[in-house]
């Protein structure tokens, strides 16, 4: 094992490409309870470079490895009495960290040191590409549908940014369930292809009314449970269409994506709308979710979404992968607008320092 490895690393806040360095560290040590992971492949998210840039719902310590959110790699040692998967295993490892705060381990490095109780076990047809995917965005759709709001078969379900990852996983996963979908999009052009994915319903922001187009395709019961990504106006939109008594679960914030000013984070609410038809909005944070379950239910509910992949019910596309080194490309990747693949580092055998 070589006692130095590469990561990638930002000095302070900032804007990724501007702060991040590529910097030889020492490989770290496993305590016990832990064991030592090297990476084989990691996707770059919006949430990482948020965390970057200092807007993100936690801040870690400066100078901090980038990633923060999940990565795939095999088991390479285990710490002092400690037992867990076998050396040489393939594993997921949930790095969300489940108690916010200065003290994160980034994954944008060769070998990182993991809980063992937050290791998944992945199978060996599962490639890096999936694997490495399984614990952000298709844990985020399930647990959004079934848990969060408990939607059942049959029910309508709205949803915006129906082209986002997220989205068309809940896409994927509702129809699997017998849930009907209401998919909000921006662009024209993405509504026959929201449609082709198996979205039941798709209204187009772009030349549409939401509440007029909801409330047709709902009929008079209306729909009572949403998801929401987008917040800002389109966020209020979906909480005016819900049903008296309706709910909606807002988990991102799309329309301020690159806006710094925290008091422009908002959701412009109808008081009488949220009084008198006695509407929720509440919101959901993957981060706390995992700070507030046991390590058990985190890795059934992982255990679950492994299911629903190995059985192709939920699709991950194939990521594009980049060297550290060609980390720029990918952070500006990872921001494109409607990109096909989402950009991972990549770690070959042979790479180490």
């Amino acid at each position: 094992m070589p006692r130095s490895m590469r990561a990638l690393v930002a000095g302070k806040v900032g804007e990724p490409t501007d702060v991040l360095r590529l910097e030889s560290r020492p490989v770290p040590t496993p305590e016990a309870g832990q064991a030592l992971i090297r990476v084989k492949a990691t996707p770059i998210h919006a949430s990482d470079l948020h965390v970057l840039r200092g807007r993100y719902g936690f801040s870690p310590d400066f100078p901090t490895v980038g990633g923060h959110m999940e990565c795939m790699g095999r088991v390479e040692a285990l710490g002092p009495d400690t037992e867990g998967p076998k050396i040489g295993e393939r594993v997921v490892v949930a790095a969300v960290p489940a108690v916010p705060g200065p003290h994160v381990a980034g994954t944008w490095q060769e070998y990182l040191v993991a809980d063992t109780r937050r290791l998944l076990p992945v199978p060996d047809h599962l490639s890096d590409s999936t694997a490495c995917q399984l614990a952000v965005n298709p844990l985020t759709a399930l647990l959004l549908v079934t848990r969060e709001l408990d939607v059942q078969p049959g029910e309508w379900l709205l949803q915006t940014a129906a082209g986002s990852t997220v989205g068309r996983l809940v896409i994927q996963l509702s129809r699997h369930l017998g849930i009907r979908t209401i998919n909000v999009v921006r662009r024209r052009g993405a509504v026959e292809e929201i449609k082709a994915f198996g979205g039941d319903e798709v209204i187009c922001t772009e030349d549409e009314d939401l509440l007029q187009r909801v409330a047709e395709t709902a009929g008079p019961a209306g729909v009572r449970k949403a998801v929401d990504c987008v917040s800002g106006p389109v966020g209020a939109q979906v909480s005016q269409a819900l049903a008296p008594g309706g709910e909606v679960v807002v988990y991102g914030a799309l329309s301020t994506h690159r806006q710094t000013d925290p008091a422009a984070l908002t959701i412009p609410l109808q008081a009488r709308s949220v009084i008198y038809e006695t509407k929720a909005v509440r919101g959901f944070w993957l981060n706390r979710w995992f700070g507030t379950v046991s390590p058990e239910d985190a890795l059934g509910a992982l255990s679950q979404v492994r299911s629903l992949v190995a059985e192709e019910v939920l699709s991950i596309p194939q990521g594009q992968p980049f060297p550290l080194e060609r980390f720029a490309e990918a952070v500006s990747l990872a921001e494109t607008p409607a990109h096909d693949a989402k950009p991972l580092f990549v770690f070959k055998d042979g790479q180490d320092s």
